[in-house]
């Protein structure tokens, strides 16, 4: 079969280390199945992968991607849940199992023509959704919901701050709790992406713009650039949930403004499969469409991985086989 994969990890030139070509079919094994791709999309953790972040030479080849959705073998259209850990290990939550992993780090992952999943990982893929759209779900959605949920405790008719608009995390953040009913601020340098997020429902602002409300949850996936200013947005009481780092981890975060206000700073990686079938549930009733930048066929994963590490996406990139 056609698959994308780490041939092996290269810190100062990721996208070198990519190969696409001809890799053996999966053998299912007992509770595992056989996914028929029909589209993927793209992470930042591709790029990480490739990087070395996670994978290591002895890894390699890896095939890379997290999120796909296609048919099983019993034809069911399915959206795949990428993390693979035991509930049971992290008290009901798989994230937290020590042990857990995602599909492409011990585990071939979905930029393939198939990919090999444990049967519970597989979620019904609703008719309302085109394949394109719900491989956009596991992820970055996935992420997003958790953070404006479980971890930051959303409540009815709050306000949200979400740093740097049209990453996939941002973007779906902006979708969903515009969705949920939300007051919806989006930060970005770019005035044509500030017009982007304020066409999703949001207010756009420039970055460490002073905002007309301080909100009750942060939507942080920036990092060293950002977190400052997510502290001074927050609400007494407020919750600044924290994803990821794209402009760095080091920061310096002034404790006595979270002790005084009584701040939480919270981390959120992934969601649970429960977290994923709610989330579904809710794009399909709310009518909530992933916004997808881009397609391109497997054959050129290596045209989209340099469309995702230019930083110019807004919204998901697809790969479809």
């Amino acid at each position: 079969m056609l698959a994308a994969y780490a041939s092996k990890v290269d810190a100062a030139d990721p996208l070198s280390a990519l190969t696409v070509g001809e890799k053996p079919d999966p053998e299912p094994s007992a509770d595992w199945v056989t996914v028929e791709v029909k589209a993927a999309s793209l992470n930042r953790h591709d790029l990480w992968a490739l990087s070395g972040v996670g994978l290591t030479e002895a890894d390699c080849p890896m095939i890379l991607g997290c999120d796909a959705a296609g048919v099983d073998p019993d034809g069911n259209e399915v959206i795949v849940h990428a993390v693979i850990g035991d509930p049971t290990a992290g008290g009901g939550d798989e994230t937290l199992d020590p042990k857990r992993s995602l599909l492409s780090e011990r585990y071939p992952g979905t930029l393939a023509e198939r990919v090999m999943v444990p049967r519970d990982n597989l979620i019904a893929k609703p008719a309302s959704l085109g394949f394109a759209q719900a491989a956009c779900l596991p992820t970055a959605f996935l992420t997003a919901y958790r953070m404006l949920t479980t971890r930051g405790r959303l409540p009815v008719d709050g306000a949200v701050l979400v740093q740097g608009a049209g990453g996939g995390v941002a973007t779906a953040a902006t979708l969903l709790a515009v969705a949920m009913g939300a007051r919806v601020y989006v930060t970005s340098r770019d005035a044509s992406r500030r017009d982007r997020a304020a066409a999703l429902g949001a207010t756009a602002v420039e970055p460490g713009a002073r905002l007309p409300e301080r909100v009750d949850v942060v939507i942080e996936s920036v990092g060293e650039a950002t977190i400052d200013h997510s502290l001074k947005c927050a609400k007494p009481g407020g919750r600044i949930v924290l994803c990821g780092t794209t402009a760095g981890h080091l920061a310096e975060v002034d404790l006595r403004r979270v002790f005084f206000l009584q701040l939480e700073l919270i981390g959120s990686t992934m969601g649970t499969r429960g977290e994923l079938s709610s989330l579904v549930e809710f794009c399909a009733e709310a009518g909530v469409e992933p916004i997808v930048d881009s397609v391109f066929p497997l054959s050129r994963t290596g045209d989209a991985m340099a469309r995702l590490a230019s930083g110019e996406a807004f919204g998901k990139i697809v790969v479809e086989p």
